[in-house]
């Protein structure tokens, strides 16, 4: 309805004039809907003028009772003060009374107090002089108490006099406990029965005074306990380095025998802990003056004895009293070595079976704040032997010599060659070598983790070096000498089928050793001590194998080009100007064939995939160029020595991609293959240009090798079997050409790219350019032709060829043609 206006709503409700007749209906029903909103507004008129009189009445109410709650509050608030006033004036009277309670309670407990303490003083006199120890021991803990409820009197002269005397009576006790003390260790405790037990009385009155005195009291003992042991092994008898293992055997003696009378100790005090400790210190002082004062090297076997029963002795301490530090388990002990030896026998007395391995002793050995704290886990490990460390040299020494001589030996017993069915191809001296290695590691590290392994590991680098050498000097070497370079034999390698066998198990070896030596760096760098783990590296060492490998995998490359020598010398002897016909591939191709079947397999079987494809890599990138020299070496090459050349050069080609098959390793052959057909592409183009008709040599010279220079293309036409006035004619043309031209190498389309050296007119260069790209095409359609026996007087004697083989399925010919 609020978009419709009245009259669409009339004619809504009364469309048609028959409907009129509602008018009135509607009319009276709106009537009576007006009636009733009407009486509804009245309504609601007289219910608002009713509420907001009664609003006001009800505003008014509330008003008044918010004033006269605030009165009463008022009120109460004064009535609250006066009542805390009269509290305070009745309170007054009983505060003064509480304090003064206080005070005399304070005073009566202190009075109380202090005659205690006056007492028990006098008490603790009396049992000071007559040695009382276990009473003595509970009054010096009253009185220790009972003085400090006095700490806050320490002005007043009467307690500061019965501190003094306090502090006398102590003094006397320690007097009297230390005197006591001294006769333990006279014999005097098997004589009086008694004396134990005042002894042991005498440990609780030590205890009830200062920690101090405990410590002073027990470090006497345990130097007065030291004291025979000192004068015993600082004799000129004893005092050295074989005499050792009797050192502890006295200490643990002295532990086993006295350790009954030492119960009188109580075992908080740790007293045999602490002894060991001033024991191993001692021992250690001892130790270092005699190593330092020796007139001349150690003896090996003495060394290592006194360091192993030195290392057996911490570990026992380390058990006993539960010390900190790790002691890492390990296999066997140290093996056996050369029986040749000098001192072998005292070496082999300490290369048992063990089961611990010891780490060093860290931080300051001479540190006496130790003695102060019993049970705190002090580390037996190393406190002694770690005093061997500096002296170890000749061990050092006494190890490179036994490897060195060991890998004497081994390469001496060596054969440089194994079976057929053997199941590793690397020398059996390699994994000798690392045996020995490996063991002498484990001899060290049971001993030291410190600079000692650092300089052992030194000479596993040197070891390793050496056999390095071995196997490098032990490659074949070529001729040397004022012979060998007359002869022109300087550098060439011969290698028979055993030596090719020996070079790919020094590749293997060399292999082997280098992984070999990386994994035993990363055990060094395990043990040793972290501090020197930075400087445990085989870089170098892995350094020298590679260069073993490479300097064997070239080796390999030479002596198979040494045995190509023979088969080179025969192509250039072979009367290429006098071939009548071309027939199949000539002798020295098939030669070379046999060579590489004869190797190929073998190398194949022996060598990686890694090493086997850079010996490919090597051989294809030293044949393919040498073959294309080889050429230059021949003499007069006429129309038909060319083709039959060119036959050859395939064959070369066919036998070389052949090769990854031949060796059963085809993983790298797709990047061989074009390495191969890109070195023998120069010998084929080469081919193709001698036979090139002679007006057209230049240019497809030009077109097919446009990096040579002009000396190989003056060689070319001798090849060719031009005369001289011929070849200085075609030279003086190609000169003047490459002068005026600039050539570019062609692209794969056969479109040679031009460049004009001099600056010329646009039809000039123009007229120019187009008639020399189609020369150039020219050049290459028939060079393309030459090369398959085309557009030649040989073309008949090839289709006679071609019929008498045409029942022929394979050979190189016939791969010719079906290129």
């Amino acid at each position: 309805m609020e978009k419709s206006s009245t009259l669409d709503y009339i004619n809504q409700m009364f469309p048609t004039e028959a409907s009129l007749s509602g008018v009135e209906p509607l009319m009276q029903k709106v009537h009576n809907e007006i009636r009733i909103v009407d009486a509804e507004i009245l309504t609601a008129v007289h219910q608002q003028s009713n509420s907001g009189s009664k609003a006001k009445e009800d505003l008014a109410a509330a008003t008044s009772a918010v004033k006269e709650l605030m009165y009463k509050v008022r009120e109460i608030k004064s009535k609250a003060e006066q009542s805390e006033a009269m509290v305070q004036e009745i309170c007054r009277d009983i505060k003064k009374l509480d304090f003064a309670k206080k005070h005399i309670t304070t005073t009566i407990t202190a009075l109380h107090r202090l005659t205690m303490l006056v007492s028990a003083i006098e008490q603790l006199q009396v049992m000071a002089s007559k040695r009382q120890y276990k009473e003595a021991s509970a009054q010096l803990e009253a009185v220790s108490q009972l003085c400090s409820h006095f700490d806050g009197y320490r002005d007043n002269p009467k307690i500061t006099e019965l501190r003094d005397k306090f502090k006398n009576i102590k003094q006397i006790l320690k007097s009297h406990v230390f005197s006591d003390f001294s006769s333990l260790g006279t014999g005097k405790e098997t004589e009086e029965s008694n004396l134990l037990q005042h002894l042991s009385d005498a440990c609780l009155v030590v205890d009830a005074l200062e920690p101090s005195v405990r410590e002073e009291l027990v470090k006497n003992f345990c130097d007065k306990e030291l004291i025979s042991y000192q004068q015993i092994f600082e004799g000129a008898e004893l005092a050295k380095l074989d005499k050792t293992e009797r050192r502890y055997a006295w200490v643990k003696r002295r532990l086993r025998t006295n350790e009954e009378i030492w119960k009188i100790f109580p075992t908080s005090w740790h007293v045999d802990y602490l002894l060991c400790i001033q024991f191993c210190k001692l021992t250690r002082t001892q130790l270092e003056d005699i190593l330092e004062n020796l007139k001349e090297k150690p003896d090996v076997g003495t060394l290592l004895m006194a360091l192993q029963r030195t290392i057996e002795f911490e570990e026992e301490l380390a058990d006993k009293f539960g010390g900190s530090g790790s002691s890492r388990t390990v296999t066997d002990g140290f093996e056996e070595t050369d029986k040749t030896e000098n001192n072998n026998q005292a070496v082999l007395d300490i290369r048992k079976k063990y089961e611990k391995k010891l780490a060093a002793h860290q931080g300051n050995q001479d540190d006496d704040k130790d003695l102060a704290v019993p049970g705190a886990g002090f580390n037996f490990r190393g406190i002694i032997s770690s005093c061997f460390e500096p002296h170890l040299t000749v061990y050092v020494e006494f190890e490179e010599k036994t490897l060195m001589d060991n890998l004497e030996k081994l390469v001496q017993e060596e054969t440089w060659d194994m079976d057929d069915g053997g199941q590793t191809s690397i020398l059996s001296s390699s994994m000798q070598v690392f045996l020995i290695i490996r063991r002498s590691l484990k001899r060290c590290s049971a001993l030291t983790k410190n600079q000692t392994l650092l300089n052992l590991f030194k000479v596993f680098q040197r070891v390793l070096k050496a056999y390095a050498t071995k196997l490098f000097m032990k490659l074949p070497k070529g001729g040397t000498g004022i012979v060998a370079a007359a002869t022109g034999m300087d550098g060439h390698i011969k290698t028979s089928d055993k030596d090719e066998r020996m070079i790919c198990y020094i590749v293997n070896t060399a292999e082997y050793c280098h992984k070999t030596a990386e994994e035993l760096a990363e055990n060094v760098s395990k043990m040793i001590d972290t501090q020197l783990a930075d400087a445990v590296d085989m870089s170098e060492v892995q350094d020298e194998f590679s260069a073993v490998i490479t300097k064997a995998l070239v080796t390999l490359v030479n002596g198979l080009e040494t045995k190509f020598d023979t088969e080179m010398a025969a192509m250039t002897r072979v009367p290429w100007s006098t071939l009548e016909s071309v027939g199949d591939q000539s002798e020295y191709v098939t030669n070379i064939k046999m060579i590489l079947n004869g190797s190929i397999p073998v190398l194949g079987s022996l060598l990686s995939p890694v090493y086997f494809q850079f010996f490919l890599d090597k051989l294809a990138s030293s044949l393919g160029p040498r073959f294309y020299l080889n050429i230059f070496k021949c003499k007069q090459i006429s129309e038909t020595g060319a083709q039959q050349m060119l036959l050859d050069t395939q064959a070369v080609k066919t036998i070389l991609l052949d090769i990854p098959s031949l060796g059963k390793q085809t993983s790298g052959a797709a990047s061989y293959s074009k390495f191969v057909s890109r070195e023998m592409s120069k010998a084929e183009a080469l081919l193709k240009v001698i036979l090139s008709p002679v007006d057209s040599v230049a240019d497809t010279y030009s077109a097919l090798l446009p990096e040579e220079t002009p000396s190989e293309f003056q060689r070319i036409l001798e090849l060719k079997g031009l005369k001289k006035a011929d070849q200085q004619t075609i030279l003086e043309d190609f000169n003047k050409r490459g002068s005026g031209i600039s050539q570019v190498p062609i692209a794969t389309s056969g479109v040679p790219v031009i460049s004009a050296v001099a600056p010329a007119p646009a039809p000039v260069v123009s007229q120019l350019s187009g008639s020399l790209i189609a020369s150039r095409e020219d050049v290459l359609t028939r060079a393309a032709a030459l090369g398959r026996g085309a557009a030649t007087t040989g073309f008949k004697r090839f289709l006679a060829l071609t019929e008498a083989a045409k029942d022929r399925t394979d050979g190189p010919f016939r791969k010719l043609f079906n290129a």
